[in-house]
């Protein structure tokens, strides 16, 4: 009798294709951008999220995009005439540093903003190294309970990240067209 012939192993089966990111369809989708996070569309050209915790890095694109909004109102207002009382504060946004150095206001904000920073950083600490379940940006403030449902606070948490974002790029914008135009707002 002749032996059956061995059944050839068949070749293992061709590895899944990489997942591609949303924002760049020709670039491979970190692996730390799963999309849990609002706005997480996998966006990292520069590979951030290979050696740094993609929540610190949430948590700067937010306090930063927070802060730009905030600079946007300040920023175009002031030239828009809404200003402080007292000589020191009629400048235009532009020059409103130079005069705030002159007078010693800046070295308040670095004080102040220091403290801030100091101690935000136990919560974020806390964050990165004990697992407290705090979520990047999230100082549980939400005094009018806007976010009652995890799809309300889904939903509130996409729509600040979008507009973080178009405020950082918005205030470079402002800022860029200020000192080109040296002209009032809207900086023509």
């Amino acid at each position: 009798t002749e032996a059956a012939p061995a059944e050839e192993e068949a070749p293992p089966p061709p590895p899944p294709p990489p997942k591609m990111s949303q924002a760049l369809p020709f670039m491979e989708c970190p692996a730390a951008l799963d999309g849990t996070m609002a706005g997480d569309v996998g966006f990292d050209p520069l590979g951030f999220t290979n050696w740094i915790d993609v929540r610190w890095l949430r948590e700067a694109e937010i306090k930063h995009g927070r802060i730009c909004q905030l600079a946007i109102v300040g920023f175009a207002g002031t030239d828009l005439g809404f200003r402080l009382p007292g000589e020191m504060h009629q400048v235009s946004s532009i020059l409103a540093h130079d005069v705030a150095l002159k007078y010693g206001a800046m070295n308040q904000l670095f004080l102040w903003l220091g403290l801030f920073e100091i101690f935000s950083m136990a919560a974020i600490f806390q964050m990165l190294n004990e697992d407290s379940g705090r979520t990047p940006g999230d100082f549980k403030l939400d005094p009018l309970g806007f976010c009652k449902t995890p799809e309300l606070e889904a939903d509130y948490k996409l729509k600040e990240i979008t507009h973080c974002r178009l405020a950082m790029f918005a205030f470079s914008g402002m800022v860029t067209q200020a000192v080109l135009t040296q002209g009032p707002y809207p900086y023509l």
